[in-house]
């Protein structure tokens, strides 16, 4: 008995895609070839979400999950697996969604609170599955809704509070539900209309003002606020001014407060009567009139130099009868320097600095707008120098050069030329910089620098900077007389020179062996330099080349020539010599030996 399994399927009826509260079925359909017609048991597990919903034992090759009325809960992935003969076979996951919510029910802990309370609400969506979002609205007439929302990952239902404010009178309360099916939103009916009634535990307070009308800055001015009550305790009443409580009270009806009026004191005035969360707050409007104006305060110069005359003089608009004083300020608090509407002084650097003067009239003080005065010092003659330290720059590299005055009162302004060329205008205090990217190999133009700064003395210029450009080494190359081949124990001469490159070049001349030899280095203000070897021997033979360097950092190497060492001319005949005479030896001996035989 051989079967195989060809495919499994699930499919729902009537479709994937149910009206909650309609009847659902899901199917399993196994699709199985034999090798023979004979009986076969077939398990059959539906799963919804990777939980088991369903399990049957058939013969036949289908099996149906009766769902009699659909909720949104059984939403979800749905998958069949079918096991028969030790052999078990999946079908692919179908996405079943059962449209439509269930109505949510709102309940709310009190139907009667206080202003200042809050109303506990509970919606609950008793046949849906979570994850669930709640929102609840608080409805009020003539005014929008206010929402709140609350995520739920593992229950049906949700809390909120909503707090009662001043004029809430009846209030409504509804909710409603959401819920996230593969990546759509789907929302529940409204919930039921929840009312709840509200009662004010005090009334909302009065302010007033005296005098009412006709303030004058040094009148003393008095406030009262006052409310009813239905109960004293835990009442508390505030009076602010821009946020800032001026006096408060606590268990009490009403609140006072004076002071002497100032033209500040104009404004807006608010009463608050809290108790517990409830708050009720009333504004009042007060103007004060000025009694005089602001004084003024004049400089005879605003920018001076050192040890000159500055004089300062306070004045208060078609008002003199004042008692006048005036000050510098600080940052630890104001400096007085003088009872007085006028004050004259011979200035220095440190008397740089804002200045004040104050003006008192009826125990009224007003304070005029600062004065500020600039004390300058002259600047010292600038000093300009390369911030690597050396006056020389490689052709092509970047040149910084910096220019500081060391005295003189900031702001500076350092003008920085190239020849009789401004190259750049920088205002800093006491030191500024300059980049000179364009750096060519004929520029022989020096460099300056001017510091001025507001002191009547002017502007102040460097020495000039001469800047040496050095040239990178080009081209190296080296050659021998003679050239290539040497006889053993002869002089060799050995040129080394380069294209181009500014002196001093320091030259090596190097024989490559195993590792490479230095046979010679000098310095020379020219651009070559010859070594002479006395006499070349056999261990000399080899791969010569140069090196060239100079300020720039920068080694050339040649390209290597070969030396050859060969043997000298008296060598030659010296060798030739013990070779020919037994040669001739020989032949002589032959010739005496045949003759001699001949004669016999």
């Amino acid at each position: 008995q051989v079967f195989t399994f060809n495919t499994v399927e699930i499919k729902v009826q009537p479709s994937a895609k149910v009206k909650n509260g309609d009847p659902m079925s899901i199917v399993c359909h196994a699709d199985i070839s034999k090798n023979t017609d004979f009986q076969l048991k077939h398990n059959f597990t539906i799963f919804k979400d990777g939980k088991r919903v369903f399990m049957t034992v058939s013969n036949k090759g289908d099996a149906q999950y009766e769902i009699p009325i659909a909720r949104s809960s059984d939403t979800g992935e749905y998958e069949c697996t079918v096991e028969a003969g030790g052999k078990t076979k999946s079908s692919n996951s179908l996405h079943v969604w059962v449209t439509g919510m269930t109505k949510p029910t709102l309940t709310a802990e009190k139907n009667e609170v206080l202003e200042g309370e809050v109303v506990k609400l509970r919606c609950e969506l008793p046949e849906e599955v979570p994850p669930l979002y709640f929102f609840f609205r608080k409805i009020k007439m003539n005014s929008t809704p206010q929402e709140k929302h609350v995520f739920e990952p593992y229950r049906n239902f949700s809390v909120a509070e909503f707090s009662v404010e001043e004029g809430d009178n009846i209030l409504q309360f509804d909710c409603f539900g959401r819920r996230n099916v593969k990546l759509e939103f789907e929302n529940s009916e409204h919930s039921n209309k929840t009312l709840v009634t509200v009662r004010e535990p005090f009334i909302k307070p009065t302010l007033s003002a005296k005098p009412s009308s006709n303030i004058t800055e040094g009148d003393r001015i008095q406030f009262e606020c006052s409310t009813m009550v239905a109960r004293m305790r835990d009442i508390e009443i505030i009076l602010q001014k821009n946020k800032t409580i001026l006096n408060s009270v606590r268990d009490e009806k009403v609140l006072r407060y004076s002071a002497v009026a100032t033209l500040e004191d104009s404004g807006e005035y608010l009463c608050k009567v809290e108790q517990g969360r409830a708050t009720k707050t009333t504004k009042l409007n007060v103007v004060v009139a000025e009694l005089f104006p602001k004084p003024i305060l004049s400089a005879s110069m605003s920018k001076l130099d050192e040890n000159k005359e500055l004089t300062l003089s306070c004045s208060i608009s078609g008002f003199r009868k004042a008692n006048f004083s005036i000050l510098r300020k600080n940052s630890n608090g104001d400096i007085w320097l003088r009872n007085s509407r006028n004050l004259t002084m011979r200035v220095n650097v440190n008397d740089t600095g804002s200045y004040i003067c104050k003006a008192e009239v009826k125990g009224i003080v007003k304070e005029s707008k600062p004065v500020r005065i600039n004390v300058y010092a002259p600047v010292s003659k600038p000093t300009l120098s390369v911030v690597s330290g050396l006056p020389e720059v490689v052709v092509g590299k970047p040149l910084w050069l910096i220019c500081r005055s060391v005295m003189g009162t900031p702001p500076i302004t350092f003008t920085f030329y190239k020849g009789n060329e401004v190259k750049k205008i920088v205002v800093n205090d006491t030191y500024a910089t300059f980049l000179d990217e364009n750096i060519r190999q004929n520029d022989k133009r020096g460099y300056k620098c001017d510091a001025r700064n507001n002191h009547s003395s002017g502007m102040k210029t460097s020495n000039i900077l001469n800047i040496t450009v050095i040239v990178p080494i080009k081209n190296a190359s080296l050659g021998s007389i003679p050239y290539g081949e040497v006889e053993d124990g002869s002089e060799t001469a050995f040129l080394c020179s380069v294209k181009e490159g500014s002196w001093p070049i320091h030259f090596k001349i190097f024989r490559k062996t195993d590792r490479d030899v230095l046979v010679f280095e000098t310095s020379e203000y020219a651009d070559r330099v010859m070594w002479r070897k006395e006499a070349m021997y056999r261990q000399d033979m080899g791969t010569y080349y140069c090196m060239a360097s100079n300020r720039a950092n920068v080694d050339v190497k040649s390209r290597p020539i070969t030396i050859s060492v060969i043997l000298a001319s008296w060598q030659k005949g010296v060798i030739a010599a013990f070779v020919l005479i037994p040669i001739a030896g020989a032949v002589t001996l032959t010739l005496w030996w045949f003759l001699c035989k001949k004669k016999k």
